[in-house]
């Protein structure tokens, strides 16, 4: 590896394991052994690497879902069979992803004080939805479609909150089954 593939390993080892606003550039030069100006030199800042690694980061827990869903769904699966898995696949990343959940959580709330955090965000937002809609699907890639956007959207929305109960108290975090149980139940309500 070079040193721009050195300092996005380091700098996201330090995100997992220190966080976005107590992770420093020193942090990230030592995780990586390469030396500060490297920094400068390859990303202009430590928060454009930070945001960098945490997109990288992102799309790497995005894999690691697709891995899991395709060991985990049969390809007879039932779109309900298939919407369960998936979250319990998503459920089942969280352990090992726990501290990149936890930056990500940090860095949006201080979209305010760093724009640069938001605009990295923006920039892959369409995308990362998207690649939500597609992970509940048969298709290795949906079409670039509103309607697909919102599909990954709410997905998102789900997401959120189920990350948000799992990092509060794991055993509490909806399962698949929960999850299709909520859609169902608003749905009921909603459309009646």
């Amino acid at each position: 590896m070079g040193n721009r593939e050195d300092l996005l390993a380091g700098a996201t080892r330090c995100l997992f394991e220190k966080g976005y606003s107590r992770t420093t550039a020193r942090d990230v030069a030592n995780a990586a052994g390469v030396s500060l100006a490297a920094i400068g030199y390859h990303f202009g800042s430590k928060e454009v690497l930070l945001n960098t690694a945490m997109i990288e980061a992102i799309g790497g827990w995005g894999d690691a879902v697709e891995r899991a869903v395709a060991e985990a769904v049969p390809a007879d699966a039932s779109p309900r069979e298939r919407f369960v898995a998936t979250w319990d696949c998503v459920r089942s990343t969280l352990v090992e992803y726990h501290g990149l959940w936890a930056a990500q959580f940090e860095a949006v709330a201080r979209l305010d004080d760093m724009p640069e955090i938001r605009q990295s965000f923006q920039a892959v937002q369409r995308h990362a939805r998207l690649a939500m809609s597609a992970m509940f699907t048969e298709l290795t890639e949906v079409p670039d479609t509103e309607d697909e956007v919102v599909v990954g959207a709410f997905h998102q929305a789900v997401l959120a909150g189920l990350v948000t109960q799992w990092l509060i108290d794991p055993e509490q975090a909806l399962t698949g089954a929960q999850v299709l149980r909520g859609l169902e139940l608003t749905g009921a309500r909603v459309l009646g």
